[in-house]
């Protein structure tokens, strides 16, 4: 495993990666856009990752379930690594950028031999999606350009305003997202991250994930993509907690 870490703004160290590529390595998965972070691999990185794959006659297993989150351009869309390598595989479903998580539908694109075996398995164990998921999948597909309009004014709204309370909130920091719904921020105060999470719950209602559940203690996750003013109504109880914590501690 391959932990991520604020050096590299949360995206994998290729060196160490290299390192951990030994002959004989069959898959390297990754998650682009990363879930908790929102870093973003670009294009460029992506291909040095392939690089190191093909060196080791690796595949690339890409979970590209948040692509089209991303802040900045049209699309919001960086490369899809079954474009950029012949091994490349990469899954995506409705349940993020579309915001249709309850149709529970997904996709993958790799080689075609790849995709029969995959075809064999599912048959297997799903053989097919409810009718009405995939009506209902088919529609939003058809109006991928509207449903994405309206993501990204939902999450490069409120990124905006989550970083201007982590500008504010001397407890806090964090490495601004570029892509995704949610963020990691980093809090100074002396307990961990699953007694915060618990104590802010009980005292304002407000609840976030900790960082512990993740391996990454010393972290809270947020998802900023709620109504806005449920998000600023959110914010402002967590700093009202940050500001009880230091009374109570002083």
């Amino acid at each position: 495993i391959l932990k991520l870490t604020e050096e590299t703004g949360f995206l994998p160290d290729l060196e160490e990666l290299k390192k951990l590529a030994v002959s004989g390595t069959k898959l390297i998965a990754i998650n682009n856009p990363n879930n908790p972070t929102g870093s973003l691999m670009d294009r460029a990185y992506l291909e040095n990752i392939v690089e190191i794959a093909r060196a080791c006659g690796a595949w690339i297993l890409c979970d590209e379930v948040y692509r089209g989150t991303d802040q900045e351009g049209d699309t919001g869309m960086t490369a899809s690594i079954a474009d950029l390598y012949e091994k490349g595989i990469s899954t995506g479903s409705m349940s993020k950028t579309f915001s249709l998580a309850g149709l529970r539908l997904g996709w993958i694109v790799a080689p075609a031999a790849l995709i029969h075996a995959v075809s064999i398995h599912r048959d297997y164990n799903t053989i097919s999606v409810g009718m009405l998921d995939d009506h209902f999948a088919a529609i939003a597909l058809e109006s991928k350009d509207k449903i994405l309009e309206r993501s990204h004014k939902i999450t490069r709204t409120n990124l905006a305003i989550v970083s201007d309370w982590v500008d504010g909130e001397p407890l806090i920091s964090w490495i601004k997202p570029k892509s995704g719904t949610t963020a990691l921020l980093k809090y100074d105060l002396p307990i961990s991250s699953k007694e915060f999470c618990l104590r802010l719950l009980d005292k304002t209602g407000v609840m976030l994930t900790p960082g512990s559940a993740m391996d990454m203690e010393g972290y809270l996750r947020i998802g900023y993509t709620n109504g806005e003013e449920v998000l600023r109504e959110g914010l402002k109880r967590i700093s009202l907690f940050l500001k009880e914590s230091i009374a109570s501690a002083a």
